[in-house]
């Protein structure tokens, strides 16, 4: 067994737990500090998770669910906030990696008027981008295969933490797919406030194994934000980084290792369990169907 940031094979057990009655364990590298599922022991890491058990386990059903399009729909719009205030050129081709439902390919189409690519494994899930029009691929090697690209911005959201291979993966959309001057969108949840263990989740990313991993993968981090859009007022839930191609390509030595992750990964739960006992409404926007998340 590996680590999936460093490579690493010296490791300690994190933490033992269930999710949707499935045994998890979680250990964390000694090298890098980066807290992750065994490849070997994931049911996430089966080839055909993606394509139908992923969403039948998560929502008892593949289709799109009512919770899952709204959290979408304000999470675009956060997101196209997030790129408007960074000033960066208009992108005039996306690539979205992960696209679900489609939601933020057309919510980019829109707000951009950009020509839009998305990838996305789940069947009923990239069945339903297609409906609405939108060009969708089941494979990143399969919109490779087509020789599409490139594109002046490739977003991974809530992708990352599924990945096998995270800096690989960065790696080969840095060399294969993303334009010269293009950005990079990447949106994890944040190992110091969100649950993060999930039978799909194989990384927890912290703000500093975040910024190592893309790094690693040759990128230089322009702006990494925590907050808690679309879902919290009050929860840094969620890790949302912008970052370009670096000049120096590839990082050449070891990560530098995440310090005290136990003791942050400790108090940022002990925050958020003060904050949804004192200040509920604060702590979760409501969601339809009156749902939690």
């Amino acid at each position: 067994m590996n680590c999936l940031l460093c490579g690493s094979e010296k490791y300690t057990a994190f933490e033992k737990t269930q999710s949707f009655g499935y045994p998890l364990t979680y250990y964390q590298c000694e090298r890098c500090g980066l807290v992750f599922q065994s490849l070997v022991e994931s049911q996430a890491a089966d080839p055909d998770f993606y394509a139908e058990a992923y969403r039948k386990i998560y929502q008892g059903n593949p289709e799109p669910t009512t919770k899952d399009l709204y959290v979408q729909k304000n999470r675009a719009e956060f997101l196209i906030r997030f790129l408007r205030s960074q000033n960066i050129d208009i992108p005039s081709r996306i690539l979205d990696v992960g696209a679900s439902s489609g939601m933020l390919l057309a919510a980019f189409r829109a707000a951009f008027n950009s020509q839009t690519t998305g990838v996305e494994p789940g069947d009923a899930y990239r069945a339903y981008a297609a409906a609405q029009g939108l060009e969708m691929h089941p494979s990143l090697e399969a919109l490779v295969a087509v020789g599409e690209g490139p594109y002046d911005l490739v977003s991974l959201i809530h992708v990352l933490e599924h990945l096998q291979d995270p800096v690989g993966t960065l790696v080969m959309i840095r060399k294969e797919l993303l334009a010269g001057g293009g950005h990079l969108l990447i949106e994890v949840p944040n190992f110091y406030a969100h649950d993060s263990y999930e039978l799909a989740h194989l990384a927890c990313f912290t703000p500093h194994t975040l910024q190592e991993t893309l790094e690693l993968a040759g990128f230089q981090v322009l702006r990494l934000k925590r907050h808690g859009e679309p879902r919290s007022d009050l929860l840094n839930l969620y890790l949302t980084a912008l970052a370009v191609p670096s000049e120096k390509t590839v990082k050449d030595d070891a990560p530098n290792p995440d310090r005290f992750v136990r003791l942050k990964r400790g108090l940022g739960m002990f925050y958020r369990r003060f904050a949804q006992k004192f200040f509920p409404h604060q702590a979760w926007r409501p969601l339809p169907e009156g749902d939690e998340g």
